[in-house]
């Protein structure tokens, strides 16, 4: 036998869970009614409260993924386990839409810019009036 034997330690467990009940009905000879009749109400709950199922979480096997289930699964856990895909989507969409207008908007103004300037566009491209404008030419 191990040290570790599951029928042995319940074995033990069961004979002093005896041996404190024998100790604790040895003094009830000597006790007051009310106090007897509230131990025994207290017994009567706690006993209810032991007796309710405890609802544990299962893994449960879907294909090649597992997922927390605890309990049935409603429509109102689908909705909520969707949700945050939907509302990431949203907003990936929204930072898009929002860069590209506004990457539209610097290049308008750049376009309207050299439209507007007193030199042709054909002045910026040309290496020479770059130089030119290095060394304070422009001023």
């Amino acid at each position: 036998m191990t040290a570790h034997d599951p029928l042995r330690a319940s074995t033990l467990a069961d004979q002093f869970g005896r041996r404190v009940a024998m100790r604790l009905d040895a003094g009830t000879d000597a006790m007051a009614y009310e106090v007897g009749e509230r131990l025994r109400a207290a017994r009567v709950r706690a006993l209810q409260v032991r007796k309710q199922p405890e609802v544990a979480p299962v893994m449960v096997g879907r294909g090649a993924s597992a997922t927390l289930a605890l309990g049935g699964r409603t429509w109102f856990h689908r909705v909520a386990s969707v949700l945050p895909l939907v509302v990431l989507a949203a907003g990936l969409v929204l930072i898009h839409t929002v860069q590209t207008e506004r990457r539209a908007n610097e290049l308008a103004e750049v376009d309207a810019a050299l439209l507007t300037d007193d030199l042709p566009p054909a002045a910026y491209a040309d290496p020479g009036f770059v130089q030119f404008l290095k060394s304070g030419g422009g001023d």
